[in-house]
């Protein structure tokens, strides 16, 4: 093999031996050989391109001394070009550092607006710590949140809440509880709005935004009163306070749609799990609200042996599906918001059930003689009444709403609760797409989609059940035993006797054996989730408190959400 370099052999044995009848040359291992008898069958030009040994040599000193010149070049080329790339490196700008109003990092100005976390933002958009105002005008109340968030990461991180809720009174203090009293409905929240200025410090007062979103309550109340109450808000909001309100192309007081308050819910969960807006791209988990006028279900549904398994290898197209983007991750939800089924809608739905059924058996007498007298009902425990008031519908024979007492049976009949509670569900209305939950809905399998992962039910989930002593995870099945004990009456309710507060609360609410049964039927008979399927309850995760009120915050972290700083220039 030929290095560029004439290096001989010392000559060895076969060196010495012929096999021609010419004498053999010692020959260089690096030149070529020249023999100069030639076979006289060979083609005529074989050796014409071969000169003089002497020619050769030089000529692969010449391409040696190029290759080593190309190789040169090549480094040199090579070198310049890391050059540029690190000068380009340490020029541009990193997580937007120095392109944003805060060149390198906001730090902190003041104790008020500084953190344990961090030293400065992660991104110079971002100041250090942030605050947002969000009002849940709900069916029985209003409810604010202020949140304080610090941007230490590329995703904000929820740092304290403070929250408050207006008093509690008859008929509900929300919004929808003044009817036509705009300006009412709107003072109602400045015991709110107190504590936000309270809590918010002054310097980023004006940079803080405050929106309201109302949910099933105000829905009910028509569009036109809704919106004079609405605009009522807004306008107290944006003249007695210094925080600025967020437009209403970006719904800042609106009346919220049913979707967005599930979805709203699936992000607090997921985001307060660590499951979104984390590096991890662990399961989600299922979020299941049951609010005082509706209730929502929202779950990331898996196909993952729908070519084996029969199933749709996608989620279907229609109203149902929700496309979301979150801390760089893509999700596709199913979700879903029944109006008419929060736990106060579910107790006058089935009320009404009670009432038509003892109506058709009284046909033939006077209705004031047995509207009069306790209604039995199976869905409250024995040795308990209360006095309810049943709205019917403006075509009822018996007139829009009656009042009557509702009275516990001799026995407790928990079976038969469940089977109005399931009756009032519509599990037989067409279903134009398969597979259905209730009312003709439709939803993928719970057990065939969502099998493994946890489930999350809040609101009055947890407040039905966690008082009676259960615990954060149980199966449908103990909340099946839970409900046969309370709808017995309190000679079951000896095992409640070690539970602070427990006997208080069952004694104090003669809807309970109603409100669990309608619990269980939505849960099983509903959604179809297998009685031994495990769920989990929740009122904080992390000492956060939960609901769509922080999924809907954590945008209006970003200006581009609708909302500017009530002075254009903020000292920070």
């Amino acid at each position: 093999m030929s290095s560029g370099v004439d290096v001989r052999r010392r000559p060895g044995i076969w060196s010495y031996l012929s096999f021609s009848s010419s004498p053999r040359r010692r020959t260089s291992v690096s030149l070529p050989r020249n023999n100069n008898a030639q076979d006289p069958f060979e083609k005529a030009d074989r050796h014409s391109g071969h000169g003089p040994s002497g020619s050769g040599f030089m000529n692969d000193i010449k391409a040696a001394g190029m290759n080593q010149g190309q190789r040169t070049r090549y480094l040199k080329a090579g070198g310049i070009l890391a050059f540029i790339l690190l000068i380009f490196f340490y020029l541009a700008p990193r997580h937007g550092s120095d392109t944003g109003p805060f060149p390198g990092g906001d730090t902190a100005s003041d104790p008020t607006l500084a953190t344990t976390k961090c030293k400065k933002s992660f991104d110079s958009h971002k100041p250090l710590i942030q605050y947002a105002l969000m009002i849940d005008a709900g069916s029985t109340g209003s409810r604010i949140h202020v949140y304080r968030f610090n941007n230490c990461g590329s995703t904000p991180e929820l740092e304290d809440e403070v929250f408050e809720m207006t008093a509690k009174k008859e008929g509900g203090s929300g919004l929808s509880s003044y009817g036509e009293k705009a300006e009412e409905a709107a003072a109602s929240l400045d015991v709110l709005m107190d504590v936000a200025v309270k809590h918010v410090p002054d310097k980023i007062k004006k940079c803080t935004p405050v929106a309201v979103k109302a949910t099933a309550g105000l829905r009910k109340l028509g569009p036109e009163k809704s919106d004079n109450i609405l605009k009522a808000v807004r306008h107290r909001l944006e003249t007695k306070y210094p925080f600025p309100v967020v437009s209403d192309e970006n719904g800042g007081v609106e009346v919220m749609e049913g979707k967005d308050e599930g979805v709203y819910a699936w992000i607090t969960a997921n985001y307060l799990l660590g499951k979104i807006g984390g590096p991890d791209k662990s399961p989600t988990a299922a979020v299941l609200d049951l609010g005082g006028g509706s209730t929502q279900i929202v779950f990331e549904p898996t196909f993952r042996d729908s070519k084996t398994g029969g199933m749709p290898e996608k989620l279907a197209d229609g109203d149902h599906k929700y496309e979301l983007s979150f801390g760089g991750r893509k999700f596709e939800l199913y979700q879903h918001s029944y109006l008419g089924y929060g736990l106060m809608e579910a107790r006058n739905n089935l009320h009404n059930v009670v009432i038509n059924a003892t109506y058709e058996e009284n046909k033939s007498t006077d209705a004031s003689t047995w509207l009069s007298k306790p209604v039995l009902n199976p869905c409250i425990a024995p040795g308990m009444s209360k006095e309810v008031t049943v709205s019917l519908g403006a075509a009822h024979p018996l007139g829009e709403s009656v009042t009557v007492n509702m009275t516990g049976p001799t026995d407790g009949s928990p079976a038969q609760c469940r089977a109005l509670a399931e009756k009032t569900l519509e599990k037989d209305a067409d279903c134009k797409l398969a597979p259905c939950a209730f009312r003709g809905v439709h939803q993928p399998s719970l057990e065939k989609t969502f099998a493994r992962e946890d489930v999350f039910l809040f609101s009055y989930f947890y407040d039905r059940t966690q008082p009676l002593g259960m615990p954060e995870s149980f199966t449908l099945a103990e909340l099946k035993d839970l409900t046969h004990r309370v709808c017995h009456g309190e000679e079951a309710w000896d095992v409640f006797h070690s539970i602070e507060g427990a006997l208080d609360e069952l004694r104090g609410r003669a809807d309970h054996c109603l409100d669990l049964n309608f619990m269980l039927a939505l849960l099983h008979t509903g959604y179809e989730m297998p009685i031994e399927r495990e769920v989990k309850i929740a009122k904080k995760i992390k000492g956060n408190e939960l609901g769509w009120c922080l999924g809907a915050s954590l945008p209006l972290l970003n200006k581009e959400s609708g909302w500017q700083c009530r002075i254009k220039d903020v000292t920070q």
